[in-house]
């Protein structure tokens, strides 16, 4: 990870929002484990894989803690599952590279129970990764290494989304909008500078689904089992001539999308609603 000196512009204000920060520590610890230091007489110091992510989670708490954030660190996945399902978080930042059990399963099993945003981190770079977190649950998926700024900004995209769920869930009819695109669920119209845009039933469904999670990469996988049903095949070649028949009715131009971006290789993500 790469992390700069902190300044009044980089701030966040947490308001007390607590978060949990799973770090992959030594996963072949043992009595005769070495020791994480040693002395390089022609580099210095050298630390091993687990003594660094140590002084990584504690960099990222340091910063959290200042942009006003109560932040746990949990280095043993099985422990921090526990009080991941025991206690209330605002946000988890899960390592996807844990000793007990793995990221993913974390992941899963707090899906299973609770609605909190979670950010998958991991040094892994393969989409098949990205594409397995975010289908179990993940809110979004960052590969190291990254800088303050881009944790700071996954982490507000996050917290407004997780925010959104929860005024949508008292108020779920609530129109969508965003630089003159307008969603309205109830009449199930799409409007772009108060012009209303005729699209097909399928894709209205593809770009309510989008709009519903704005903010939040959808899947190929999700989108198409929303449309077309969880036996559809689950090949994107129609869903992606769909998406250039969306972006021909909405975008001035469709070969720079402001509304509707592509995630290469995982899905599609709809720019954030202005109103939340």
């Amino acid at each position: 990870m790469r992390y700069h000196n902190i300044t009044k512009d980089d701030m966040l204000n947490g308001d007390g929002l607590r978060v949990v920060l799973w770090v992959s520590g030594c996963t072949h610890c043992c009595k005769d484990c070495h020791n994480p230091i040693t002395w390089d007489p022609n580099g210095g110091l050298e630390f091993d894989e687990a003594a660094k992510q140590e002084i990584f989670a504690e960099l990222e708490k340091d910063y959290l803690e200042l942009s006003g954030f109560e932040v746990e660190v949990e280095n043993d996945g099985m422990t921090g599952l526990a009080r991941a399902l025991a206690e209330d978080f605002d946000l988890f930042i899960l390592d996807l590279m844990l000793p007990g059990i793995d990221g993913f399963e974390i992941c899963k099993q707090i899906r299973e129970k609770k609605n909190t945003p979670i950010l998958m981190v991991s040094a892994k770079k393969d989409d098949i990764d990205k594409i397995r977190g975010l289908g179990l649950g993940a809110d979004d998926y960052i590969t190291k290494p990254f800088g303050t700024e881009e944790l700071m900004a996954r982490i507000r995209t996050a917290l407004r989304h997780s925010n959104r769920m929860a005024v949508d869930s008292i108020n779920n009819n609530r129109p969508y909008s965003a630089k003159g695109l307008v969603i309205d669920f109830d009449k199930r119209i799409v409007s772009v500078d108060g012009n209303e845009i005729h699209l097909t039933r399928v894709e209205y469904k593809i770009v309510s689904m989008l709009a519903q999670h704005s903010g939040k990469v959808i899947t190929y996988t999700s989108l198409i089992d929303h449309v077309w049903g969880p036996y559809a095949d689950d090949n994107n070649r129609i869903l992606r001539v769909n998406m250039a028949n969306i972006r021909r009715k909405i975008e001035k131009n469709p070969g720079e999308p402001i509304y509707i971006f592509t995630e290469l290789g995982i899905g599609y993500r709809m720019i954030e609603d202005e109103n939340i």
